[in-house]
């Protein structure tokens, strides 16, 4: 028998200083048998560094080739912002970047290395997509304190993320670059 997604729930108290956001959050996110634990921080992570009225997790999940992990669509129902996590081919990145708005990534893999797998390929406006990466050993460390009821806090200021996780603390600077 196949095993179906986990459920989280995270209580989220967001501060996001950059971008003047301050938001009360309560998430239900499903994690995909397939789904590694540090991907789905990336994901939260994402989603709250891009939070915006419409945003929501893609309806594919991981496994989908239409949506991105994260989106935002505006009253229309366009999409306006195109989030990828991980690390995402040159292809669907192109995708997206003609599809919304912007198009950002966000991953807790080396960004050199993306970077180098875009490097020569077509992607539509490569120089806007945002590449945002997390320090790989801080999404380790908050990926092994999640449980299945989270009470996560994150804050930003300056580029530097704060995060507390059921009283556990946690800090990293947000690696921010261009695809292009």
């Amino acid at each position: 028998m196949a095993t179906g997604a986990t459920i989280h729930t995270f209580d989220i108290h967001l501060a996001d200083v950059d971008r003047g956001v301050y938001e009360e959050l309560s998430l239900r996110v499903a994690r995909h048998p397939s789904e590694t634990v540090p991907f789905m921080v990336t994901r939260i992570l994402a989603y709250c560094l891009e939070y915006a009225e419409g945003i929501a997790f893609g309806a594919g999940g991981i496994s989908s080739t239409d949506e991105p992990a994260v989106l935002v669509r505006d009253l229309t129902g366009s999409i306006t912002a195109w989030i990828e996590v991980g690390a995402p081919d040159a292809q669907r990145l192109h995708h997206g970047s003609k599809i919304a708005d912007r198009a950002a990534v966000y991953t807790h893999r080396d960004p050199e290395k993306l970077l180098a797998a875009w490097q020569g390929k077509t992607i539509h406006r490569a120089d806007a997509i945002v590449l945002r990466a997390f320090d790989r050993r801080f999404v380790d460390a908050v990926a092994a304190e999640i449980g299945r009821r989270n009470d996560l806090t994150v804050s930003v200021t300056e580029g530097q993320l704060y995060l507390e996780l059921d009283g556990a603390t946690f800090d990293t600077q947000i690696d921010e670059r261009t695809a292009g």
